[in-house]
């Protein structure tokens, strides 16, 4: 998934954009059509009808019993195979309804859609909080013994991952409430938060009619500094005119998560994150200390070198991205950004270019900008009775071409975890990252091989580490930001102006004192949807970066049998541990070496690009 509040415009930029009127070629726009014909077809109503009765059913045989059904292996496998079922029928509903909604958030009968099916879903798995709260309370040595029957076996990880957030759970009153009430919390806020970026709109010098969000940050990589600098204007001012509601929306999610935690006894304010990504909080914590022990040789060192490539000894913060002198501002088409990824996916396995190519046929893409879409990228898995959709806001720009390099990573990741099932196919965030981040690579080394003369090279190479740069050293510097957010949150209510401060503290340290920060940069936490959506998912993106850089550097060196184990370690999805899927590699990211190890391929590049003068 990467959005622009994400991996690739937490750049605080994505693609720089198309001129008006600039053929790109015909680009697709997906058919939602493989889950449901339409909002208000006979297929919807059914399947809602169906998961109540399935629901209804899973109650009536299994609520109170669970724990007494002990040593039966079959009929645990029995039930757990039940309940896997509605997690599928619901999954498609829920993903449909989530689908349509990005597609076109302004649209109120999409998001009347969207609010009314989160409702129905909340309803109808109500019901079944009892389900995993009482597989937890079978003993340990019954359950090792059902387990015994190979077809509860096949649940074993998902069981094991279940029995590590038992000391969190509580009891079945109190977390039907919650579930109940996360629909008039937690969801609203998310839902007000979605629906007011989308109305924001900027007016830019320049600009003949005001923006939307997605087109004002992509001018931050335009090649004229004075559009970047009334494009960070222009998101300064209404920001900060919004800035009280977002405000609120920050200190009301922050309030809501340290009471959930609280009353579930986590002890950090990141422990939830943690536990949800099967990483241990050490590992994450020395994944934190290495990349900002990093930052001076990393991104300090870069930004010291790319303001004197552009004639200063200190940038503004919207020249960060800003294209180098040297870059090529040609357009890339959309038949030759489809071509340019199936080949590099393909000269590593044609397997991966073949379930790419699946995308492009099958109407599993929506590529084009519009009006009321949702900003940045992302690839949903819906379920494994379906296949994913990506979702694209593609103009024209070597870096869309990453993107979507980025995105079908994640997609023919999702589609071959799928037979692993619902319940087993989702992947931990932490490795959610690796096929995105991976087949990036593989399409970055492709174009770079392809380089016209130094020139061209050193532009794309400026290009890959300010991008690995943004994946890295910007994804742990927010994660500080959100840990001090939520650790004061815990005192009171933070004011819009200490929000601004914890932000440019973070920032400051993390990007070095080549970028000069200037007035209006305090307000751009709060455009980023991660801080809203999904507390603490960022390191995420660093630990992804990370590890392909490893990975990447066993496939330089011809690792004995590399890519039938990266296929491996896909297709597992969600069924083994971190330690067990990089074990195959000789990689163990419990080591502090291991993140080095991916820190130094980042130096190594900006040595390369030193070099170059």
């Amino acid at each position: 998934m990467r959005d622009q509040g994400q991996r690739g415009a937490v750049l605080a930029a994505g693609a720089a954009g198309a001129k008006p009127g600039q053929d790109l070629g015909t680009m697709p726009v997906w058919n939602l059509a493989d889950l449901y014909p339409a909002p208000t077809s006979k297929q919807v109503e059914q399947d809602l009808a169906k998961a109540a009765r399935e629901a209804t059913a899973i109650k009536d045989a299994y609520q109170g019993k669970l724990q007494a059904l002990g040593r039966n292996g079959a009929a645990l496998a029995k039930a757990i195979a039940a309940y896997e079922a509605l997690s599928d029928t619901v999954g498609k509903l829920g993903s449909y309804a989530g689908l349509l909604y990005s597609a076109d958030t302004a649209n109120g009968d999409n998001a009347k859609f969207y609010g009314d099916i989160q409702e129905k879903i909340t309803a109808i798995t109500t019901d079944l909080i009892f389900f995993e709260l009482e597989l937890n309370r079978i003993e340990d040595k019954d359950l090792a013994e059902a387990l015994k029957v190979p077809a509860l076996a096949h649940y074993k990880p998902w069981l094991d991952d279940l029995r590590k957030e038992k000391p969190y759970q509580l009891d079945e009153k109190l977390e039907r409430l919650f579930h109940e009430k996360s629909v008039t919390s937690r969801g609203s806020w998310n839902r007000l938060f979605n629906e007011t970026m989308t109305a924001l709109r900027f007016d830019v010098e320049g600009e003949t009619e005001p923006l939307a969000l997605e087109p004002t940050l992509n001018l931050l990589t335009n090649a004229d500094g004075k559009r970047r600098a009334a494009a960070a204007n222009a998101l300064g001012k209404v920001f900060s005119d919004n800035i009280r509601l977002f405000t609120l929306i920050t200190n009301t999610l922050s309030k809501d998560k340290e009471i959930s935690d609280r009353w579930r006894g986590f002890k950090d304010v990141a422990d939830s994150r943690h536990l949800a990504n099967r990483v241990e909080p050490e590992v994450v914590d020395a994944l934190v200390s290495a990349v900002r022990a990093a930052y001076p040789r990393i991104s300090h060192r870069y930004y010291k070198m790319k303001a004197k490539w552009l004639g200063t000894d200190v940038m503004p913060f919207w020249d960060r991205n800003a294209p180098l002198p040297e870059k090529s501002e040609r357009t890339v088409t959309w038949p030759e950004a489809q071509s340019m990824v199936l080949s590099a996916y393909n000269g590593f396995a044609p397997e991966m270019a073949a379930i790419a190519k699946r995308f492009f046929d099958g109407g599993w893409i929506d590529a084009p900008v519009r009006e009321g879409k949702a900003p940045g990228a992302f690839s949903h898995p819906t379920v494994p009775s379906a296949h994913p959709y990506i979702l694209l806001n593609y103009q024209g720009k070597p870096r869309d071409v990453m993107t979507l390099a980025h995105e079908l990573g994640h997609g023919v990741h999702q589609v071959l975890a799928a037979p692993q099932g619902a319940l087993l196919a989702p992947t931990p965030l932490t490795l959610a990252e690796t096929a995105s981040v991976f087949g990036e690579m593989l399409t970055f080394k492709t174009l770079l091989a392809q380089a016209k003369d130094a020139r061209e090279r050193k532009a794309m190479m400026a290009q890959k580490v300010e991008d690995m740069i943004n994946t890295v050293v910007r994804q742990i510097a927010f994660y500080s930001f959100e840990r001090r957010v939520h650790e004061e949150r815990k005192g009171g209510e933070l004011t819009a102006q200490r929000l601004g401060q914890l932000w440019l503290e973070v920032q400051s340290e993390s990007l070095g004192p080549a970028i000069d920060i200037k007035e209006g940069y305090e307000t751009f936490w709060a455009y980023i949807p991660h801080f809203i959506h999904s507390p603490f998912y960022v390191y995420a993106y660093a630990f992804g970066d990370c590890l392909v850089n490893s990975l990447y550097g066993l496939y330089q060196e011809a690792h004995p049998g590399f890519v039938q184990k990266y296929f491996d370690m896909l297709k597992a999805g969600g069924s083994k541990h971190h330690s067990e899927l990089l074990k195959p590699f000789g990689l163990d990211a419990s080591q502090p070496e291991f993140w080095q190890k991916g820190l130094d391929v980042i130096a190594g590049m900006i040595d390369e690009l030193e070099a170059m003068g």
